[in-house]
């Protein structure tokens, strides 16, 4: 469907009369917490624990206690610059960090609950860090380690005190509520986030101050124009993720708008739903995978009440399948938005504007110069297959990988940053995700893109999840083979494998019907829920 001359000139006036505001003075603590603390009634946080009544938390309890937290840090010898962790899930405690670490002029490094010791180890090494801000389950994970983290000097725990910790609230009640933030400039260094390794080992991702103001036309593109009243914002995504964190938690407190926040110990579908309805989320993130996981719970409409205003979704291309059942189940348009740790919600589609295209992720966010660009550079015509890039300046951009040099240089070919996945634009802009670079098959001459295929799959009655790469062949270079998780009472028989193949041929192409399948009970995902197809490669050429 094409957009009507209206949306398209209201994208067009929209990007025409954009500018970027970032002032040589800011700081995200402030603007997410300091600024709105006056309301006194103003709710910034409701939060529901996984036991016991939901607690809510205004704004101007936010600034007391994140002051609160900034004197015990510094009081606790920790000082401007200093990387300081969070490993705690989403809780009030994790928020109050995030803010007070900003308020400080330190460096946030989030991590996330389910790291075992390993990929703490790196992470912690890799950055520096001199504290940590966790519980006393965290606690424990740390002390196999920490005699190997000679710069770690502190660890909070948030749930008590152990021998080795310093207890988080005992140090808070001993602080005063006044504060004065330091004076921090948008260029200088607040957050590292590393990435999720999807293409090797994770890589920390240093990020400004202003990495929040340059998330911002993105998250309001994406969730329909907000804000708007009424606005409430949830996400099962994790706040150690730049899509929990800077997606959802940071940008609604930018504009002072509540936040739902509750920890799954295992995503739940249909307690999913229960939660939107409980607590009158009104906007979510949902990924896809999660997206696909509430996709099989029969009659939610019925079950639940779901008065929802947008939801934005990105991780992974969506596909039509996902969107109409995202329209019937909601009554609204999923829109989906692109991004990446380094350089994120630079595209996204936005049903209060413009009308969706099926298979394309929607256009450049006005204040961001997206491209298809080739090997040397040089951008693409429309139509034309290349590497996704976006050019610099740009206040969402990453300042540099931490402690990486070569990575940093590697990412750029002159101003423009190589995201590493391959896309193609049409003629209005509108932008079509094919999928990583490694991911991309070769097959007969053909450049097949995974997420058409695996969206074409599930588009089957039988199918709960699936995940498509290439497996090397002497005649075609490779061949399209697909891992699929059925829906349970589901038997896996030969004759369904010719009923999914078939269903291929038919719904998309021919030359992209999955060669081989195979029934999987589950799949390899990340802990942001994006398939790790590498592993699926890697599993398949070691099978005998």
């Amino acid at each position: 469907m094409s957009p009507s001359p209206e949306t398209t000139q209201r994208y067009d006036e929209m990007v025409a009369a954009f500018s970027w505001d970032v002032p040589l003075h800011y700081n995200i603590g402030v603007d997410v917490c300091d600024k709105w603390s006056h309301e006194l009634a103003r709710v910034a946080l409701i939060h529901k624990p996984q036991v016991g009544e939901t607690v809510e938390y205004t704004f101007a309890e936010i600034r007391r206690l994140s002051n609160q937290a900034a004197r015990l840090m510094l009081s606790s010898g920790l000082s401007r610059g200093d990387r300081i962790a969070v490993f705690l899930p989403q809780m009030p405690e994790t928020a109050i960090s995030h803010v007070a670490i900003y308020k400080i002029g330190a460096i946030a490094v989030p991590l996330f609950t389910l790291f075992g010791v390993e990929a703490l180890e790196y992470r912690l090494a890799d950055c520096g860090a001199r504290a940590v801000v966790t519980d006393l389950a965290g606690a424990a994970k740390l002390r196999s380690i920490r005699k190997r983290l000679p710069e770690l000097r502190i660890v909070f725990t948030v749930d008590g005190v152990s021998a080795d910790s310093v207890g988080f609230h005992e140090g808070l009640d001993r602080q005063s509520i006044h504060f004065e933030p330091v004076i921090t400039e948008a260029n200088d260094p607040a957050l590292i986030i590393y990435t999720s390794g999807t293409t090797g080992p994770p890589k920390g991702a240093l990020h400004a101050h202003r990495i929040l103001l340059g998330h911002l036309p993105g998250v309001e593109l994406s969730h329909d124009l907000t804000p708007q009243a009424g606005d409430r914002f949830w996400t099962p995504a994790d706040w150690a993720w730049i899509g929990g964190l800077y997606d959802v938690l940071m940008p609604a407190w930018h504009h002072g708008l509540p936040v739902v926040s509750h920890r799954f110990e295992k995503f739940d579908p249909e307690a999913a739903f229960q939660l939107i309805d409980d607590l009158g989320v009104r906007n979510a993130f949902l990924p896809p995978t999660a997206l696909k996981m509430m996709r099989s719970v029969a009659n939610p409409r019925e079950r639940w009440r779901l008065d929802m205003r947008s939801i934005a979704s990105g991780g992974e291309s969506l596909g039509r399948e996902l969107i109409n059942w995202g329209r019937q189940t909601f009554g609204l348009e999923i829109n989906e938005f692109y991004g990446q740790t380094e350089c994120n919600m630079v595209i996204s589609s936005c049903g209060a504007i413009m009308s969706g295209r099926p298979g394309r992720m929607g256009k450049a966010v006005p204040g961001h110069r997206v491209a298809i660009v080739d090997a040397v550079g040089r951008e693409a015509p429309a139509g034309m297959v290349g590497n996704i890039a976006v050019q610099r300046p740009d206040p969402v951009m990453l300042l540099r990988y931490w402690n990486n040099e070569v990575a940093t240089a590697q990412k750029f070919i002159g101003d423009w940053l190589l995201t590493g996945d391959q896309g193609e634009s049409d003629a209005d802009g509108f932008i079509r995700f094919i999928g990583r670079d490694d991911d991309v098959i070769t097959s007969g001459g053909y450049r097949i893109g995974p997420g058409e295929v695996e969206d074409c799959l599930l588009g089957h009655p039988a199918v709960r999840l699936a995940a498509v790469v290439g497996v090397p062949d002497q005649m075609r270079t490779e061949l399209v083979k697909a891992f699929v998780v059925l829906h349970e009472n589901i038997v896996a028989t030969e004759l369904l494998v010719r009923e999914l193949q078939d269903h291929v041929k038919s719904k998309l192409s021919a030359h992209e019907y999955p060669r081989q399948v195979e029934f999987v009970s589950s799949l390899p995902l990340t802990a942001t829920g994006k398939i790790i197809r590498r592993q699926l490669r890697s599993k398949d050429s070691a099978t005998p």
